[in-house]
């Protein structure tokens, strides 16, 4: 049982050290949420004014192409 247990933890462990980014990838990923963080602050200005959310939405999808995976960039909502 315990060489099962200690195998598994040393698997986990081989398993996070390969998941880790590299300083490169670290910084594209920076620069990706920087990008999102000020497509979603556009939609709230736009949401502010009045423009509607159907224009704030398509707005948002503009900004966001290329930064998130989905229509909302990367946010859901419950609505």
């Amino acid at each position: 049982m315990k060489k099962a247990l200690l195998i598994l933890t040393a698997m986990l462990w081989a398993g996070a050290a390969l998941a880790q980014h590299s300083d490169k990838e670290m910084q594209e990923d920076i620069k990706r949420h920087r990008g999102m963080a000020l497509a979603h602050e556009g939609a709230a200005k736009c949401l502010e004014a009045g423009k509607g959310e159907k224009v704030c939405m398509e707005e948002l999808q503009a900004a966001c192409k290329g930064l998130a995976l989905g229509k909302y960039c990367g946010m859901r909502h419950a609505h």
